[in-house]
């Protein structure tokens, strides 16, 4: 009869994980603020969509990073 895996997160597992998360937290916030900026420095609404898709960024991150 197969046993059941049970796998627990070694430390330096943990602390790997925790790390990555909060890179992938900042660089989120990072992005947000970016594409906040383009949107501010944009001449109109077609303008700000070229340039966020020419720097690689989403309109939507901007949005959900809420006022400064």
């Amino acid at each position: 009869m197969p046993q059941a895996r049970h796998t627990t997160l070694v430390p330096e597992q943990s602390e790997f994980a925790e790390s990555r998360a909060a890179e992938k937290a900042e660089s989120a916030r990072r992005s947000a603020l970016a594409a906040r900026a383009v949107a501010s420095y944009s001449l109109d609404a077609d303008d700000c969509v070229v340039l966020l898709a020419m720097l690689g960024l989403d309109a939507a991150a901007g949005r959900a990073a809420g006022p400064d």
